[in-house]
């Protein structure tokens, strides 16, 4: 069976075979610099959806083909960002269940239920959902959140590189690699870095911190 096939049965079970399911997920809790970007997903059940995994498991080449599938085929599509001071402020967690829930509120189209992420379901919906463990790895619409999140969240650091081309972010994205720690050691931070993350949190500011964001990038679909 294909592994969407398997995805979207597993999905029906959990969410019943009429429901107009949204999938959420979000890319970007773990790197030391830039937003974490949430996506909310309704797939079209008439449409095959070959390739749509998880998107850890799909190379680069593979998911900007998928993403760009989804959005041109999908039922609906959402997608919301938080940036670094945000995150600094409201801590990981909170931050990214925020933009779950504004993904979720860009949707045009209401969904029945919704299937989120991870343990923790998302404040403030006023919509059923049901929080899935590994979903992104068991749940069609949470695999396809998954892909779209990722490739937003990528773009957004690759445009970040050309503002501060001295760390790297095209490569790593804004993860602890280790060019990324020795750029952080030889310039310290900068203005898209987490503050609150070890090790950026020891590290000396080379400016004042600005106490609100200033960073906005446009993401073509």
């Amino acid at each position: 069976m294909a592994v969407w096939r398997r995805l979207a049965r597993a999905e029906a079970r959990v969410a019943g075979e009429r429901a107009t399911v949204a999938g959420v997920d979000e890319a970007g809790r773990g790197p030391l610099a830039g937003p974490v970007v949430a996506a909310a997903v309704v797939l079209d059940p008439a449409v095959r959806w070959d390739g749509i995994h998880d998107s850890k498991q799909v190379d680069a080449g593979a998911r900007a083909e998928l993403y760009t599938r989804v959005l041109e085929r999908a039922r609906a599509f959402g997608w919301a960002v938080i940036g670094p001071r945000a995150i600094d402020h409201m801590n990981i967690r909170r931050a990214s269940l925020e933009a779950m829930r504004r993904a979720v509120a860009r949707l045009r189209v209401t969904p029945t239920m919704v299937l989120v992420d991870g343990a923790d379901r998302v404040p403030g919906l006023a919509i059923a959902q049901e929080a899935v463990v590994d979903g992104d790895a068991t749940m069609l619409s949470i695999a396809a959140a998954s892909i779209v999140a990722k490739v937003v969240r990528d773009r957004i650091m690759e445009r970040l590189d050309r503002v501060w081309p001295d760390y790297g972010f095209a490569r790593h994205k804004g993860y602890s690699t280790p060019e990324h720690l020795a750029a952080l050691a030889r310039r310290g931070p900068c203005p898209i870095h987490r503050y609150s993350y070890a090790p950026v949190a020891f590290q000396e500011l080379p400016f004042e911190a600005p106490a609100a964001e200033t960073v906005a990038v446009t993401i073509e679909t």
